[in-house]
């Protein structure tokens, strides 16, 4: 699975949420949904906007976490 690492990258920068969504012109409500991993997808040209306004790059927002085989 994919987990965003929103957060963590708004702490490192000391930006807020309400911050993010003036910089990058999206929705509260919407960086919300992408910050608690609630997203099914997010646009490039959303993941873009991001990364500029955090001076961060894609990967340091997204993770691949391989799920647990077996009990699943």
């Amino acid at each position: 699975m994919i987990v965003v690492n929103l957060d963590v990258m708004m702490a490192k920068r000391k930006m807020s949420l309400s911050q993010l969504s003036e910089k990058v012109d999206v929705t509260l409500a919407n960086l919300s949904i992408l910050k608690n991993n609630k997203a099914k997808a997010v646009r490039f040209s959303t993941l873009e906007a991001i990364c500029a306004a955090l001076d961060c790059q894609p990967g340091d927002l997204l993770e691949f976490v391989p799920e647990e085989r077996g009990g699943r």
